[in-house]
């Protein structure tokens, strides 16, 4: 039995009823899904309405490396070391994919003594939220498929039709397709906009609204064509009405979790639903949330367009690194010193706590420490951060648990304290769209200049004439600043090159795709799908 596996045997976790009395949500605001699992019904936002905000705790990270950085993991430390303070908690998570599960990344529950259970469930099928949006997205594949095969009322120009289908696997071959009626392709779930709707529609009405406003064409006049032109709107958002619930769990130590919502940060805006953050907010003194992948993904995307969604801004930013992650920055892997290397990779988390600088939030470093890491990295560390006045606290919650994120649980609290100044965006929905992306791109990654392909340029200046208002979601690579994985750490200079966009209307924000970003990953050599083995009883033995 490994070191996770005791930790899961050993604690005592509750019935999943019990979870929801202490919340004091009522009976019939709750769906049981089993012992340790269930769905918040949306009504109970109309009874708390009234009730104030709590605080909103963001968690991010620096650029992302093969190790890992552990943001899931302190998200879910820095909940459990509030509840151990005492504190009215609860922490809002994403859903995981499929795809990484039986890929590369592997599951997304936490680790160690820090871990939302039930996790093979979270990882695997879960509620069935993530089948629902894949149905329901190819149900609309279908519909409009459909609707050429018999006789094309709509006049769909069938060359210019944009809607593809969607699947929660990681298949390349996958990425296009020719079907009877069109040039088709898949993409992964989620980065479907239905997955990107789900997590930014506020209830069941706003849900079918944006459903129906989705763009699936243009028909041969060159007008765009919507999803409402097919009748289905009802018909999409019944099968999405179990999805858009929240769904409720726990941590090892008993902390509420809500756990709602997708999209990749790198393809899609990369939080977890609005629905349960701002349930979250109204259930609890302090939400913790995280955003995908890099600062200047995730938490760009966060701050600039699901705070405009919830009408609420962070109190505290909490920046994730780890000592090996910084020293991958540094190059150590090629032969480098490790405190020569740790030096050098700083530069990444430096431009990742100046991207954060920006919105005028407050900002913490939680390094997510490894048992193995060295006295003289920790302390070359903490010198950096001292001379730098940079908050920072090291983290033990996969070893320790609560009682190792104590630490980081007060100095956050502390934070929060302070007078809320004022929040400042990173652009205004007045710009137009180039000036959106020339700004994410100059003040987030740090580029020189963007430069467009025909391809992309045609098409953005055709949605400057209607959706210029709109905020946009670029979807860029997670293992660099730019374009090119290879290149780490952060001082270089670069260009971002933009080689697609499209208009995502019924999220309600443009997406913007720079060279090489790919929405349907592939496996790789050995999938972590091989590493897994299941036992008579359903135990799954490697870790998800």
């Amino acid at each position: 039995m490994n070191f996770e596996e005791k930790a899961i045997k050993e604690a005592k976790l509750k019935p999943i009823e019990e979870i929801r009395k202490g919340l004091k949500l009522k009976d019939d605001e709750f769906i049981p899904y089993g012992h340790l699992m269930g769905k918040v019904d949306l009504k109970v936002m109309d009874r708390l309405k009234d009730k104030k905000d709590g605080k909103l705790i963001l968690v991010t990270a620096i650029t992302p490396t093969p190790s890992g950085e552990g943001k899931t993991t302190i998200s879910i430390a820095l909940s459990d070391g509030l509840h151990r303070l005492n504190k009215n908690v609860v922490c809002a998570l994403r859903e995981p994919s499929l795809g990484p599960v039986l890929g590369m990344k592997g599951g997304a529950t936490g680790g160690g003594k820090v871990q939302v259970m039930p996790r093979e469930e979270i990882n695997l099928h879960f509620t069935g939220d993530f089948h629902a949006i894949t149905t329901a997205h190819n149900f609309l594949s279908a519909a409009i498929d459909n609707h050429l095969h018999y006789g094309n009322e709509l006049d769909l120009n069938k060359d210019r039709i944009v809607w593809p289908r969607t699947l929660d696997v990681n298949d390349r071959a996958l990425r296009t397709i020719s079907t009877k009626y069109r040039n088709d392709g898949f993409i992964i779930t989620a980065a479907s906009e239905m997955m990107a709707i789900l997590g930014l529609s506020s209830d069941l009405l706003d849900l079918k609204e944006r459903l129906g406003n989705i763009l699936i064409g243009y028909n041969n006049k060159g007008e765009e064509v919507y999803a409402k032109a097919l009748n289905v709107s009802d018909a999409l958002t019944m099968i999405l009405r179990e999805a858009i619930k929240p769904n409720l769990v726990q941590t090892l130590e008993n902390t509420p979790v809500l756990i709602h919502g997708g999209p990749f940060a790198n393809i899609a805006h990369g939080c977890n639903s609005i629905i349960a953050t701002k349930l979250a907010l109204k259930l609890a003194d302090y939400t913790v949330t995280e955003a995908g992948f890099g600062a200047e993904l995730g938490a760009e995307k966060f701050l600039n367009i699901k705070t405009r969604r919830i009408n609420q801004t962070p109190d505290a930013i909490v920046i994730v690194a780890t000592i090996r992650a910084l020293k991958y920055h540094g190059f150590v892997d090629e032969g480098k010193d490790s405190i020569v290397a740790l030096k050098e990779g700083l530069s990444n988390i430096e431009r990742h706590v100046n991207n954060i600088k920006q919105y005028n939030v407050p900002y913490i470093i939680a390094i997510n420490h490894f048992a193995d890491d060295k006295k003289e990295e920790v302390e070359t560390l903490i010198e950096w951060a001292n001379k730098n006045n940079h908050p920072i606290s090291f983290v033990d919650g996969f070893l320790k648990g609560s009682e190792g994120s104590i630490d980081l649980a007060e100095k956050v609290v502390k934070l929060t304290n302070r007078e809320k100044e004022e929040f400042k965006y990173i652009y205004d929905l007045k710009d137009d769209l180039y000036t959106k992306v020339k700004k994410i791109a100059r003040k987030m990654y740090g580029a020189d200049d963007v430069v467009y392909s025909a391809n992309a340029k045609a098409i953005l200046d055709e949605l400057n004439k209607n959706y210029s208002h709109l905020p946009v979601c670029i979807a860029k690579t997670p293992l660099s600043f730019s374009n090119d994985t290879k290149k780490r750490g952060s001082i270089y200079p670069f260009d971002l090159a933009i080689s697609d966009a499209r208009i995502s209307r019924g999220a309600g924000f443009v997406v913007v795709l720079t060279k090489g970003i790919i929405t349907m990953p592939g496996l790789p050599k050995i999938p972590n799908a091989e590493k897994i083995t299941i036992n008579p009883d359903g135990t799954i033995n490697e870790r998800l």
